[in-house]
């Protein structure tokens, strides 16, 4: 049996854990890390943070699995990123020693964030992040919890949607694709999706 539910506070570790469990591509990133909060760092943990009506969980007999993280407003958002989360992270980091080479990237990333592309903020001012634990996938979870997140931006007003997907992960692309985004011919390293609510 699996819950689709708003967000806690205590579900922070989770977004955290999941975020590490799917970072490469889909698949368990812990071995090319030597710091498990990197990723969340950047990927899940500050929409719990900072935005926290706009998380939605999946959650079974053996705890939090999945989850959708996004904002409204992604310019906004980057706004309240320099204001109340990489101040601290920059401090952290600053001099951290040990870090794998995926670590010293993750790291590159909080000290000069790269916002999403300014082409797609205008049309798609929204954007969100998925990740689901292998033991939920295929059962239309991530389906659900994408209409949850789409349900509560059409009526926030929200107008349209954008996301990345690393171009290795073919899963992630095909479920993009088959969920109604349309690729979008934007450069840089990852495959870009939009859609207009």
């Amino acid at each position: 049996m699996v819950i689709l539910r708003a967000y806690r506070p205590d579900d922070l570790d989770a977004l955290y854990r999941i975020c590490l469990e799917t970072g490469d591509a889909g698949r368990d990133a812990t071995p090319l890390h030597n710091d498990p909060l990197l990723l969340g760092h950047i990927y899940s943990a500050p929409y719990g943070a900072l935005e926290p009506n706009n998380v939605f969980v999946a959650e079974d007999e053996d705890g939090v699995a999945g989850y959708v993280v996004g904002t409204h407003d992604s310019v906004r958002f980057s706004q309240k990123l320099e204001a109340e989360w990489w101040p601290q992270l920059r401090q952290h980091y600053a001099n951290a020693r040990g870090m794998t080479d995926m670590d010293r990237g993750r790291i590159a990333t909080i000290m000069q964030p790269h916002g999403s592309p300014a082409e797609l903020v205008e049309p798609y001012p929204a954007h969100i992040h998925m990740n689901l634990l292998p033991r939920l996938r295929g059962q239309r979870i991530g389906t659900k919890l994408l209409d949850m997140w789409i349900d509560q931006a059409r009526s926030a007003g929200v107008r349209g949607i954008h996301l990345g997907a690393s171009a290795t992960n073919e899963g992630g692309i095909a479920f993009w694709s088959r969920s109604g985004f349309n690729r979008l011919p934007v450069g840089g390293g990852a495959v870009w999706f939009g859609i207009t609510l």
